[in-house]
């Protein structure tokens, strides 16, 4: 029988629909090797013990594996170096990985996709060190992916899909002025202007409070060029390639803002 892991939006592991109780050291081991994959156990024990002295790191890990062997049998696989889960544990971020692979590459994107993206953070209210940076990897994706998922569904003249998508990225990231361009192009493209104007008229002032600057004059344009109102130019050339390997922000070109005279 399989092991259900859970990582996004909470930790919880079950087998058979009952969930399993499992100590705070082991959670780490076992979260560890799910994001991570095999590794050797001097590589686990310096990561989850930074602190500690290489023969303690080695021992709190040898407890902490010994307690998982025994009290959820079967979920390591049988190999002591490295260690890793059995291949019978199925995790949630893998599955929301392969549904983003998918889309992304032309296939029609899984039902509540969206959504799942927008709220699917990494295990919120850890703040370990060697995790912080697979939140970010992974909140980097969800953005990609929003907004790769937008451009398709501009080029598909599915307007109402793209805002939806651009909205949930820039709710993820709200300084980011790709994000604030795709839900600008779907509001456009929906016959919208008037909630085009009003979502730029927004996002330029809270540029200006949190950074002191204003938006590009390409995003300017967005709002101004009668194009976009007859949809000539609204379609990107399509969905950008996004992969496991997350992608970094793109940066935007941002203008300081002018002083009054």
């Amino acid at each position: 029988m399989s092991w259900e892991l859970h990582l996004l939006g909470r930790w919880q592991l079950t087998r058979r629909g009952t969930s399993q109780s499992v100590g705070s050291r082991q959670q780490r081991v076992i979260a560890a090797l799910a994001l991570l994959g095999p590794r050797p156990r001097t590589y686990i024990a310096g990561l989850l013990w930074p602190e500690s002295s290489e023969h303690q790191a080695a021992s709190s890990l040898r407890v902490a594996v010994f307690k998982i062997r025994h009290q959820l049998p079967g979920l390591l696989a049988e190999t002591t170096d490295p260690l890793s889960l059995a291949e019978n544990v199925n995790v949630d971020l893998d599955r929301l990985r392969d549904a983003v692979d998918s889309a992304v590459t032309g296939a029609e994107p899984a039902p509540g996709l969206t959504d799942l993206l927008y709220s699917a953070e990494l295990l919120p209210g850890w703040y370990d060190d060697w995790l912080l940076f697979e939140q970010e990897r992974l909140r980097q994706l969800r953005i990609a992916a929003l907004e790769s998922m937008a451009r398709r569904h501009l080029g598909e003249n599915r307007p109402e899909a793209a805002v939806a998508a651009a909205m949930s990225a820039a709710a993820i990231e709200p300084l980011r002025e790709s994000a604030q361009a795709l839900v600008i192009r779907g509001q456009m493209s929906a016959g919208n202007g008037a909630g085009a104007r009003r979502t730029y008229e927004d996002f330029r002032r809270r540029l200006a409070e949190e950074m002191g600057i204003e938006p590009s004059t390409r995003l300017e344009r967005l709002v101004t060029d009668e194009q976009l109102g007859n949809g000539r130019t609204l379609a990107a050339s399509g969905p950008a390639a996004v992969t496991t390997m997350y992608r970094q922000p793109q940066q935007a070109m941002y203008r300081q803002p002018q002083k009054e005279s």
